[in-house]
């Protein structure tokens, strides 16, 4: 499968009164074209800056990111409208992402005149196109965002991603403000999409159920930095990092019988700013040792899984 998106040693960091915000710190994975990463971890470890960095909503302070194979770190106007119509964004909140004094036919229309391509004929018909694939009747076409339910705000906010043909789209959270029955619908809609189209995927999330569903490979993100990536499955089979297992084990057990046996994480958080080198999450992990101290890199320790832990083979060969 060919590569869509590579990211290497990839840095945001923020200036704050008390020095500087390591919100993203030397991340570095791939994404294969029509596939789905899912990026975890708990709130503020960097998953939507992450996604923001990469469709140039914010820009990186180090490293390199690749689209389909061109170096997309640095672009300058012309090339960055050109990017933005492969590389689209779902954003969390429907209600707030879209404008509130424009109809949902005035977002698509804005969208897609921006881009100077489409006469006024082309765009109605883009627009028509763009709303039956996202299940939007055409009676709501002229309905305001605070006239729709959350369900349907979302979906017009997945239209805006649509209209432009992208090739990746960054779906940040993009479930999490809607009720449990409506989030199926939308995860439903966004696979049928990536199926009948192509797309590929980043999909940020702190819900394992969604992320077991919807992603081909997971990254474990903690403090803005990567701790364990691996395929869908082997994840949920076997965890090597300990802040792996704890984040698995507050999934709600399904089977009385077989009740997984929750993590609880005690200790002080380590701070953001200006972080010392070592393992962020030592302050929190019932294995750590003097060796923790050291910078931990991503190794690969078994064929395609790769694990920031000095003592994961340790750990795992005792449980």
């Amino acid at each position: 499968m060919a590569e869509m998106v590579r990211i290497e040693r990839l840095k945001k960091y923020f200036s704050v009164s008390k020095g500087t915000l390591h919100a993203v710190d030397d991340v570095s994975f791939t994404i294969e074209e029509k596939k789905t990463m899912g990026i975890v971890g708990e709130s503020g470890c960097g998953k939507s800056t992450l996604g923001r960095t990469l469709a140039h909503l914010a820009e990186s302070t180090d490293g390199k990111f690749y689209f389909e194979g061109k170096d997309v770190t640095r672009l300058n106007k012309g090339s960055l409208r050109a990017y933005r119509e492969k590389v689209q964004f779902i954003f969390q909140d429907p209600y707030s992402s879209l404008n509130p004094r424009m109809t949902v036919e005035d977002t698509l229309y804005e969208t897609l005149l921006l881009t100077g391509k489409y006469k006024r004929a082309e765009i109605m018909n883009r627009i028509t196109q763009v709303l039956d694939m996202v299940g939007i009747d055409k009676r709501l076409r002229l309905s305001y965002p605070h006239e729709l339910d959350g369900g349907r705000r979302q979906r017009v906010g997945i239209a805006r991603a649509l209209a432009l043909n992208p090739k990746f789209i960054v779906c940040d959270e993009p479930v999490s403000a809607l009720d449990v029955s409506i989030q199926a619908q939308v995860l439903n809609l966004l696979q049928d999409l990536q199926e009948e189209k192509g797309l590929t995927y980043m999909f940020i999330t702190h819900d394992l159920s969604v992320v077991r569903h919807i992603s081909n490979d997971i990254c474990v993100m903690y403090l803005g930095q990567l701790v364990e990536t691996s395929p869908s499955k082997e994840l949920f089979r076997t965890q090597y990092h300990p802040y792996t297992k704890a984040l698995l084990s507050a999934i709600p057990a399904m089977d009385i019988h077989n009740k997984m046996k929750r993590v609880i994480l005690k200790g002080e958080i380590t701070s953001p700013i200006n972080p010392k080198p070592g393992c962020r999450f030592a302050n929190r992990c019932v294995y750590a040792a003097e060796r923790c101290l050291e910078p931990q890199k991503l190794e690969e320790i078994e064929p395609d899984r790769f694990v920031s832990c000095c003592k994961a083979r340790e750990i795992n060969n005792a449980l």
